[in-house]
């Protein structure tokens, strides 16, 4: 969907997302090269997102309302621009907390930006210290780790947490487009996940059971 297309649509609404992202020349106890910073957020109903929200294009701008955003909640209103748009689309109906009666007129406007390190630093400090809405819609910044440990911890395991909407589809198609992990990379890292998610439904079910049982002492 094209931007301009979108912002005809009637009746629906419109929101905002940006992914944030620098280089490094950090490394992982000093020896796993780190190479690039990629910024998401944990929200308020313990799903992964990127920062952004909904904006009104009657009284602003996708981009202005972008950044209106990301000033309530990461505490600095970095200057979001048409040319950071990658995508526009509807959001998927299958969001775990939204009916699909609720999201199905929603329109999910996707950026990337790419900032110096040093910025990113600030924002994930501000995040913690002078965004209004740190501790109630967002509960902490976080960087996703885009390399493989010899054990397999890193990018699987962050892939295996519970995404928003389309943000873990965002995140990958970003990655790929933006050569910041290699296409085999990220396809071993994405077959670990499945194999994780395999276990922990093991777990699940077994946890499930133990409080069936404590439930009957109450």
């Amino acid at each position: 969907m094209l931007r301009a297309e979108a912002l005809e649509c009637s009746g629906c609404r419109q929101a905002c997302h940006v992914m944030l992202y620098s280089d490094t020349e950090s490394k992982l106890f000093g020896k796993t090269p780190i190479k690039h910073i990629v910024l998401m957020q944990m929200r308020f109903d313990g799903l992964l997102g990127f920062p952004g929200g909904l904006v009104k294009p009657s009284e602003e701008t996708l981009e202005a309302g972008l950044s209106r955003e990301l000033l309530e909640e990461i505490g600095i209103a970095l200057p979001i621009s048409v040319e950071d748009h990658v995508e526009s689309r509807f959001a998927p109906t299958s969001s775990p907390s939204s009916s699909s009666s609720s999201s199905s007129r929603l329109i999910i406007h996707f950026y990337v930006k790419k900032i110096e390190e040093e910025l990113i630093r600030e924002v994930e400090k501000a995040a913690a210290s002078t965004a209004a809405d740190h501790g109630l819609e967002v509960l902490g910044m976080v960087r996703v780790p885009l390399y493989t440990l010899k054990s397999g911890a890193g990018l699987s395991f962050f892939l295996s947490h519970s995404f928003i909407g389309n943000a873990r589809s965002q995140l990958v198609r970003s990655l790929l487009r933006l050569h910041l992990v290699s296409p085999n990379e990220l396809h071993k890292a994405l077959a670990q996940t499945l194999q994780m998610h395999a276990r922990s439904a093991e777990d699940l079910q077994e946890a499930l059971a133990f409080t069936e049982v404590q439930k009957r002492h109450f």
